[in-house]
């Protein structure tokens, strides 16, 4: 088979590369399109394992609802820039995987991507083809899936902070509401009741010092001074616990003061931000100028 100006569009259609891997792989197969594919798929997945070692701290958040808004699938998709993260091909994928996670109604990174996409391939394979195409590593790092017998709540701010919200009882209304106090004040735990007894003894020894040191206690006796600590505990506690926190659209209000007045109650929830726990590598960009300088003054010797 010869290669042809029509065979190279065909396999740039089919992979998304470039003209010149596109040709050179049909080179290397005499022509045959469907070999040249499965070629440049297999030098896609070796690009991308070279990648994988790389930092993908940056990316997107992607939430899908089903159709009677009573489940929904979120997803965390990562890549190395900001400007990949607004790359159309990116971004449909990324779509791509919430609606296979709701399809597949899986908790499982695994099982999502082993999952199949429309165009056949798996969510792993298509993931490593575009990082083939890109040149920059992408990683589908999270996903859960909420199921709500009352109402569910999905919000996403931008596209790097997305929050879910199932409630046992309740309307929409305030499901949504919820969905957006979680996405922005990102509470730690339901309750107090599930904050780790070894993080309430911690902030309480914590608190403990503070206020044995404030000039305003001193002389105080020891039971004062145990008050003053359990009053602040329970403060920092509110401060991170969901049913403590105040609702961010009216501050006087507690959510816990929320769901009580709405007769509902709070089955789960999530809250997912793009890159969250991940070290980002931070550059010497002097040391890369110096040593930049250093190798041009060497090289001129």
């Amino acid at each position: 088979m010869s290669v042809t100006a029509e065979t190279v569009r065909q396999l740039r259609e089919r992979t998304g590369a470039g003209m010149m891997e596109c040709k050179r792989a049909l080179v290397e197969t005499g022509g045959d399109l469907d070999a040249a594919a499965e070629l440049m798929r297999r030098q896609g997945l070796a690009k991308a394992d070279k990648k994988a070692a790389r930092v993908a701290a940056e990316g997107v958040i992607v939430v899908e609802k089903s159709a009677d808004g009573r489940s929904a699938a979120m997803v965390e998709v990562n890549c190395e820039t900001d400007f990949v993260a607004r790359e159309q091909d990116f971004r449909g994928f990324a779509a791509d995987v919430a609606r296979a996670a709701l399809a597949a109604r899986t908790n499982s990174l695994e099982a999502l991507l082993a999952s199949k996409l429309p165009s056949g391939e798996t969510v792993d394979e298509r993931r490593r083809a575009l990082i083939a195409k890109i040149g920059e590593n992408i990683s589908v790092r999270r996903v859960v899936f909420v199921a709500a017998q009352a109402a569910l709540g999905a919000y996403i701010h931008g596209t790097r902070i997305g929050a879910l919200v199932a409630l046992e009882a309740g309307e929409d209304s305030l499901a949504r509401d919820l969905s957006m106090h979680v996405a922005a004040s990102n509470p730690k735990y339901l309750s107090t009741a599930e904050v780790p007894a070894a993080e309430v003894a911690k902030e309480r020894e914590i608190l403990t010092e503070q206020a044995k040191g404030d000039p305003k206690n001193q002389g105080k006796p020891d039971h004062i001074l145990a008050q003053i600590v359990e009053g602040k505990v329970r403060k920092s506690l509110a401060e991170i616990t969901f049913l403590g926190q105040p609702f961010v659209r009216d501050d006087k209000v507690t959510i816990e003061k929320l769901l009580a007045g709405a007769k509902a109650k709070i089955a789960a929830y999530e809250r997912f931000e793009v890159g969250a726990g991940i070290e980002k590598k931070q550059d010497d960009f002097v040391a890369e100028v110096m040593a930049q300088v250093k190798g041009a003054a060497g090289g001129q010797r």
